[in-house]
């Protein structure tokens, strides 16, 4: 296994950065600010951004097998035309529970969006601190972004035991995607929300999009909405 290299290829400053997904078409990385209301995609050829604000805070965003995107906005389900910036309302729940939103959004291998305002996962150890964001590599095993734990877990799914650990420089990270040639790099989101002035100097890279190289291990491509 060659090194680990762990490097912030965006200094974004997300309050709450979440949702990565790499975009192959592209070589770019979707990810999103979640109250910053913000749907962004680094392109990781010309290091460039592109933002679409909308009218709600975002929690999760996924590719759509007809083009474009798709994503939770507040309590919607939402068509996002990346090209024109117009977002389409496909479906909205908990329409009497205004202070409610989705928490997180993924697509399954047969194509359906999931997402809740709640959720279980993994019970892990105390020191690990809080599970957030997960992706599976190409051998079946997850990978588990540990929220105030600053690190990055890989997990046996059938066993619940720990393989892996790769600690990161910043304390909130929040999820994670595998992406870049052939699925061998890994991009970890993280957020600054909740950290105090004197935290923020300690971590100045807090909020940026990061990536690891050298884990020996692919993932696999993110799956897409068929609706």
């Amino acid at each position: 296994m060659s090194s680990i290299k762990i490097e912030c290829v965006l200094p974004e400053n997300c309050r709450c950065g979440e949702s990565p997904v790499w975009v192959e078409a592209s070589n770019s990385l979707l990810f999103v600010d979640i109250p910053a209301k913000k749907v962004c995609q680094w392109d990781s050829l010309t290091k460039q951004v592109q933002r679409v604000t909308v009218d709600a805070p975002v929690s999760s965003v996924a590719l759509r097998q007809s083009g474009g995107y798709v994503a939770t906005i507040g309590t919607k389900f939402c068509a996002l035309n990346w090209e024109e910036q117009s977002v389409i309302v496909l479906a909205t729940v908990d329409n009497d529970k205004k202070n409610n939103r989705f928490n997180d959004g993924k697509v399954d291998p047969a194509g359906r969006y999931f997402a809740a305002n709640r959720r279980s996962v993994y019970k892990l150890e105390k020191e690990e601190q809080i599970p957030d964001g997960m992706c599976i590599d190409a051998e079946g095993k997850l990978w588990v972004a540990c929220y105030n734990g600053g690190r990055v877990i890989r997990l046996d799914p059938a066993t619940g035991k720990r393989l892996q650990t790769v600690k990161l420089p910043v304390d909130k990270t929040t999820s994670c995607c595998f992406g870049g040639k052939d699925y061998s790099e890994m991009y970890v989101t993280c957020a600054r929300d909740g950290m105090d002035p004197e935290g923020l100097l300690r971590q100045p890279e807090a909020g940026g999009i990061f990536k690891v190289t050298g884990l020996g291990v692919k993932g696999i491509a993110p799956y897409s909405y068929a609706g």
